[in-house]
């Protein structure tokens, strides 16, 4: 495990360079990587550095520098010479798994502590960061901080930690969010359209979700789902659904939020989030999935009930709740 990258000298002799992150990238792993890119393209100006994320939500592409994203990268007819995968496993990269496999050289670099020991041939795992952009903005040399590279830093540190609210959020962060706001670009009207607005159709989703949701343990656990019929005939999208765990966990007694949606008609997208008397990532890394102590989720298999019951046993076995 390495304890600090030079990206520039791994990247040094390389022609293609691809970067990518996890599917369904949230605004740390958009954040982290449109910043390596950018970074990259700056100091190897000769290479071909490429960013491959599959699906970006609505709210991140009116962003300037977006366009490094490449969603349906073709890829090249040569194999990649470095392949960088940010904030997650080499499992969670879609489509672009296959160019991790043939890459010479593959880097990861990661927050999560179900991927303490990283997935790549050179690795960069700290469970202790509050984001994968935090751990960017320690990689990038100061004197390479520019206005856009600052930007999607400090948008990634803000989602990840909640706007600077959970726990994950250290003096360090606060000391990068300070260094970052220094930097000319609107970092309120930024967090405001990529993390607290929300379309109409997106609050109604919401507030169906949150009325309808079932307790349990004495209102310890909060759960909400969308079920598959409601998803395909009202023709909604993941995107309907951000920030919905959110409004599940916050309501009072709330210390375990769960949140169900479906993938296709059998495959079931779960949401965990925790106050911290829960370590969601040892309940999520039982079902196949990972994540923090207090936030992680999985894809399964299963019908909503019976993947509900699973759950709900496996939080009584850690807790003893009844």
């Amino acid at each position: 495990m390495e304890s600090n990258l030079d990206l520039v000298k791994i990247c040094e002799n390389a022609k293609r360079i691809l970067v990518t992150g996890h599917i369904k990238p949230d605004g740390d792993c958009i954040g982290s990587t449109v910043a390596t890119t950018l970074f990259l393209k700056k100091k190897l100006p000769d290479a071909d550095v490429r960013l491959m994320i599959e699906n970006p939500a609505p709210c991140f592409m009116a962003l300037s520098g977006i366009e490094t994203v490449e969603p349906d990268f073709a890829g090249w007819k040569e194999k990649t010479d470095v392949c960088i995968v940010i904030d997650t496993n080499a499992e969670r990269i879609g489509n672009a798994g296959k160019f991790f496999k043939e890459a010479a050289t593959t880097v990861n670099i990661d927050h999560h502590i179900s991927n303490s020991e990283g997935s790549a041939m050179i690795n960069l795992v700290d469970p202790h960061a509050s984001s994968a952009s935090e751990m960017i903005y320690r990689l990038i040399p100061k004197e390479d901080l520019d206005d856009e590279i600052a930007k999607y830093i400090y948008m990634g540190i803000c989602h990840d930690t909640g706007v600077f609210r959970f726990p994950n959020t250290s003096p360090e962060t606060f000391r990068a969010a300070a260094d970052l706001i220094g930097y000319d670009f609107d970092f309120s009207d930024l967090i405001e359209k990529t993390y607290y607005e929300k379309t109409y159709d997106q609050m109604i989703t919401t507030s169906s979700i949150v009325k309808d949701a079932r307790r349990f343990c004495d209102g310890k656990i909060v759960f909400g789902s969308v079920n598959y019929k409601d998803f395909t005939e009202k023709k909604l999208s993941p995107n309907d659904f951000d920030g919905a765990i959110n409004e599940l966990r916050i309501i009072k007694g709330c210390e375990l939020a769960i949140f169900m949606y479906p993938m296709n008609e059998s495959t079931i997208k779960v949401s965990l989030r925790s106050i911290g008397t829960v370590d969601v990532s040892k309940i999520s890394e039982r079902f196949g999935g990972g994540g923090h102590k207090r936030a992680a989720g999985f894809f399964k298999k299963a019908t909503e009930e019976e993947l509900l019951k699973q759950i709900l046993d496996a939080v009584k076995e850690q807790t003893g709740w009844e």
